[in-house]
């Protein structure tokens, strides 16, 4: 896999971002080309990253614009959040959790095993995420209503 991702285990974590958001958020994203983050650092505003374990190591992370993620959580809590505070935090880390235990059900369906840690919430553009060094970190837009968001995976 050194270089390269496969779609198999590529494809369960995007449609896990998919019908979260859909289902949880009542949120319609669309995912734009992919492209390899080669600074490995967050390309919005609030990072969730998730470390798993098994098959494979690696690192799934979440990285949102701050209008997106109010927007989500607003939807999801019904509630009017106008910035980020605990809650939004709070919101972050169980999004990335929920995409990854989605992600990790679809996979073990096909025999492909991990564990997952706790999720890390990180704020601010430009922060480091805490990929794997060794490896490209795959990431791939989606946009939606009021911005857009980041899901990247890199797996050693």
């Amino acid at each position: 896999m050194k270089g390269q991702y496969s779609v198999q285990f590529i494809n369960p974590v995007l449609s896990a971002v998919l019908n979260v958001l859909s289902t949880m958020a009542n949120i319609e994203a669309r995912p734009g080309k992919p492209y390899v983050n080669k600074k490995g650092t967050a390309c919005g505003d609030i990072t969730g990253s998730i470390e798993i374990s098994g098959f494979t190591n690696g690192i799934i992370s979440l990285t949102l614009e701050e209008k997106v993620i109010l927007t989500i959580v607003n939807n999801m809590l019904y509630e009017n959040f106008t910035e980020i505070n605990d809650e939004i935090i709070d919101a972050v880390g169980e999004l990335t959790n929920m995409i990854s235990g989605q992600a990790r059900s679809e996979l073990s369906k096909e025999g492909i095993s991990f564990k997952a840690g706790t999720p890390k919430v990180v704020l601010g553009f430009g922060e480091k995420i805490g990929h794997i060094e060794s490896a490209p970190i795959l990431a791939v837009p989606f946009q939606c209503d009021g911005g857009k968001l980041v899901v990247e995976i890199s797996i050693s």
